[in-house]
């Protein structure tokens, strides 16, 4: 019996196939564990689905019309390490597949199959199968692609009653269904296999909501199955940043998760790899197969000859590179940077402070600033009004709350003021805390003084050193241009904080004075947040100008 995912293995070491670093660690991950610990994995229950697929299921659309399916070697890897690996019990380990790659790679294709295994050919009684995404249509794609392939097999058409809204098989009790995020049935559910559809699209509170209910909905199942499948997209902050966040770090072993089984198909760098063919692959591993290879070099055409909406889409679904929206100050591979750090290494140090406050509607934020060996470290903190909370979360689809559930350095990532009014005390308050708990001490204060009324008196009554930072470009261009800089060139450990992340997604450049000066602005809609990217190119325009004193001083 073949053991495809030590096949994928040696082909990806042989340098036969060409895939992304995160695709190349987990398969040799696997294929050692299979190596060293063969009763974790269970050959026939590999093999089953695989069987089951390349027997029953047949292709519905374009040339291949009619064949059964025949899956390649990247598929088989896949099927056979998420239904193979088995915990001590003998039951099936992986219970989540995060699978990312280029579009028209046969995604759509290979989880109908899955979808039909689970419901018919796993032998499950009682299965619920559902295909789940935004919107109702989308959900169908899946489905009805499952259905093509039950009316083209007469097995399978023997077994399968089709309902208004669903599949049923009689034998079994067990149904599949499409389901949209506005389905009034999602909170009675009691999913056995749920595939979720384009999830980059499942954006903010909402597309966390639905995710949790879900994964909820499964819980007294033995062996549940949830299958997030997706491109990459423009929607930062969600749930899609969550999950791709929780895949590195597994696989960068910071996180142990048995249960999450994470398949990215990416450039390692799409910045100098999106105009090299050979690279292209990472991304797309059915490229040449059941992604045409030649549609794929004249889009790259179009991208190259200078249409930069169609390059990004081209980078976006064609490459599987996270993109902002289309007037972007920095693209997703230039402002994402996960390195972090120990905020006590900086005790007893020096640093710069900036300071971006608010009222009610935006962010209240802070950032402190430090230079060592050549490296920025940016510590961030945030405020929001506790009671517009539950508002803000329902009209931004930002999941503020569980970010206030969160660790940062300085307790949680965003703070609470009580009431519908940030509370500049809070701020005081804490940095205070850096001075006397943290033993950080801010040498200078950036602040927009646009909304401080009293903070500044109060701030400067604690010995604070506060600068008035003009919002302007006279003010703000030439340190724009440097943190523009250094952030392209991952010069700024910002520790991953997700709201920062956030916020510098959400950065667009305005429109060049006569002078050719640009600010910052925010990128389209108006519910993103800049606050933090705000307070921080606060910071920089006190680097700027406490340059030579700042970096001799080493933090």
């Amino acid at each position: 019996m073949a053991d495809w995912v030590t096949a994928y293995a040696q082909a990806i070491e042989a340098g036969a196939v060409t895939v992304s670093k995160k695709v190349a660690t987990i398969y040799a991950r696997l294929a050692k564990e299979i190596r060293d610990h063969p009763e974790r994995f269970d050959a026939k229950k590999a093999e089953r689905p695989i069987r089951f697929i390349e027997t029953f299921c047949q292709h519905s659309k374009g040339k291949w019309a009619g064949q059964t399916v025949t899956l390649e070697l990247w598929q088989k890897a896949l099927v056979s390490a998420f239904f193979g690996f088995v915990d001590d019990k003998g039951k099936r380990r992986y219970r989540e597949l995060f699978l990312a790659c280029g579009r028209k790679c046969g995604k759509s294709t290979l989880m109908a199959a899955i979808l039909l295994y689970l419901f018919i050919g796993a032998g499950e009684s009682g299965a619920e199968v559902y295909t789940l995404a935004t919107k109702l249509d989308q959900a169908k794609c899946i489905f009805d692609e499952a259905y093509r392939m039950v009316s083209q097999d007469p097995y399978l058409a023997k077994k399968v009653k089709k309902r208004r809204t669903d599949l049923y098989n009689p034998a079994t009790f067990s149904k599949f269904q499409p389901l949209g995020s506005r389905s009034n049935t999602l909170d009675g559910l009691n999913s056995s296999a749920i595939c979720a559809d384009e999830f980059h699209a499942w954006d903010g509170v909402n597309g966390r909501n639905l995710y949790e209910v879900m994964k909820q909905s499964q819980s007294t199942r033995e062996e549940p199955a949830l299958f997030v499948v997706t491109t990459a997209g423009t929607v930062r902050g969600g749930v899609y940043d969550d999950l791709y966040d929780l895949a590195t770090k597994v696989l960068d072993g910071i996180i142990e998760d048995e249960t999450f089984l994470p398949i990215v198909y990416e450039l390692d760098d799409a910045e100098t790899e999106w105009d090299k063919e050979e690279a292209w692959y990472k991304a797309n591993p059915a490229l040449g197969t059941i992604k045409g290879l030649e549609d794929m070099r004249a889009k790259y055409q179009r991208a190259l000859e200078g249409d930069p909406s169609f390059k990004r889409g081209f980078l976006c679904k064609d490459l599987n590179a996270p993109s902002t929206t289309a007037t972007a100050w920095l693209s997703y591979q230039e402002l994402n940077n996960e390195k972090t750090f120990d905020l006590s290494d900086f005790k007893g140090c020096y640093c710069i402070a900036g300071a971006d406050l608010s009222i009610t509607t935006d962010l209240t934020a802070t950032c402190l600033l430090f230079y060592r060996d050549g490296e920025f470290y940016a510590a961030p903190q945030y405020w929001i009004p506790e009671d517009n909370v539950p508002e803000r979360e329902r009209r931004d689809k930002i999941p503020y709350s569980r970010w206030h559930e969160t660790e940062g350095p300085f307790g949680p990532l965003v703070r609470y003021c009580h009431g519908n009014t940030i509370d500049y005390a809070d701020v005081t308050q804490w940095f205070a805390e850096v001075l006397n708990e943290h033993d950080i001490t801010p040498l200078w204060c950036y602040y927009d003084p646009y909304s401080a009324r009293y903070w500044v008196e109060e701030m400067e009554s604690l010995g604070f050193r506060m600068v008035r930072c003009i919002q302007g470009p006279k003010t703000l261009s030439l340190p724009l241009q440097r943190l523009s800089a250094d952030l392209r060139a991952h010069r700024v450990n910002y520790g991953n904080n997700p709201v920062l992340k956030w916020n510098l997604a959400n950065c667009a450049l305005s429109p060049q004075d006569r002078n050719g000066n640009q600010l910052l602005i925010k990128n389209q809609d108006p519910r993103k947040r800049i606050d933090g990217v705000a307070a921080l190119l606060d910071c920089f325009v006190g680097l700027l100008d406490h340059m030579a004193e700042f970096t001799a001083l080493e933090g």
